[in-house]
């Protein structure tokens, strides 16, 4: 009988400790109800300050994106992302005050993170959204990408890049729009190329100037606006005064984003001054009317 209470106990004791164990960690005997809940599955939303290898689009699906590094080789680099008010049932169209306003606070943004106007370099901003069928299951989420070019003139090329944008267009920087030599027809420049301030060259990129919410223009009356802003950038940029005679001191090259990224809120115009009647060797930053003197033919 000894024996047998022995054993007797040491089940007891046993029993006892596992009662404990339940006591203080929770077994219970089910093995469900201590697992914490999953959360609920929501719709996809990209990252923000990460790059991605494929070219920018202006509808992003799940399946499509594939974040990177933005040290690895990339081609596009989101620099924030929104949120759609409202609940509208189909994606904004491209003339809506939904994307309109979703550009506006992306060229905020972009401005912010590359430490100027976006616009004062080789870059392009766009902004991306969910396709209908994200759209439909609840994603608002917009997207605002910078893409490097090889120009920002016509037939401009995506860069391959690597490391980030930001802070990219604080001087100095190899991204930032400076002196140009043009290519012309006539009284007309077709195309700028840029090159060093300290080699011969006829034009220099002088700011950006923000044109009034007015439809694209078309009609040569519809440019003057455009021409008027950038004059008056050229002003600031030399140290000259805006007057009448500013004319008669450099001419001046407009470009406008184009038609279809005026549509979405794009308002801001490059502007170049442009020595059609000769070529200089330095920058004309500060220049003041000494060195832009009146043209006398």
């Amino acid at each position: 009988m000894g024996r047998a209470m022995r054993s007797l106990v040491a089940v007891l004791a046993a029993a006892a400790t596992l009662a404990g164990c339940a006591s203080s960690g929770g077994l219970d005997g089910d093995l469900t109800d201590d697992w914490a809940a999953f959360a609920p599955a929501g719709p996809f939303s990209p990252a923000a300050e990460v790059c991605q290898v494929a070219d920018f689009t202006p509808t992003v699906a799940l399946a499509g994106y594939d974040p990177v590094d933005c040290d690895l080789p990339h081609r596009v680099e989101t620099v924030h992302v929104g949120v759609f008010p409202g609940d509208r049932a189909t994606p904004p169209a491209l003339t809506s005050p939904e994307l309109r306003a979703a550009f506006t606070e992306c060229d905020k943004r972009a401005g912010a993170y590359v430490g100027d106007d976006w616009r004062a370099g080789r870059l392009r901003l766009g902004v991306a959204m969910p396709t209908a069928t994200g759209w439909t299951g609840g994603a608002r989420w917009y997207r605002c990408d910078l893409t490097e070019l090889n120009t920002v003139e016509a037939a401009a090329v995506v860069v391959v890049r690597t490391g980030s944008l930001r802070d990219a267009l604080k001087p100095p920087s190899p991204l930032r729009l400076g002196c140009q030599r043009t290519s012309r027809d006539g009284h007309r420049v077709q195309r700028l190329t840029p090159t060093g301030c300290a080699g011969a060259h006829d034009a220099e990129f002088v700011g950006v100037w923000v044109a009034p919410d007015r439809p694209f223009p078309k009609e040569p009356a519809d440019w003057a606006p455009l021409y008027a802003g950038c004059y008056s950038a050229i002003a600031r940029f030399t140290g000259v005064p805006a007057d009448p005679i500013l004319r008669y001191r450099s001419d001046v090259v407009v470009r406008p984003p184009a038609a279809g990224r005026w549509a979405v809120g794009d308002r801001g115009v490059r502007c170049y001054l442009w020595l059609s009647d000769r070529t200089v060797t330095a920058s004309l930053k500060g220049a003041g009317p000494a060195r832009l003197p009146v043209r006398t033919r």
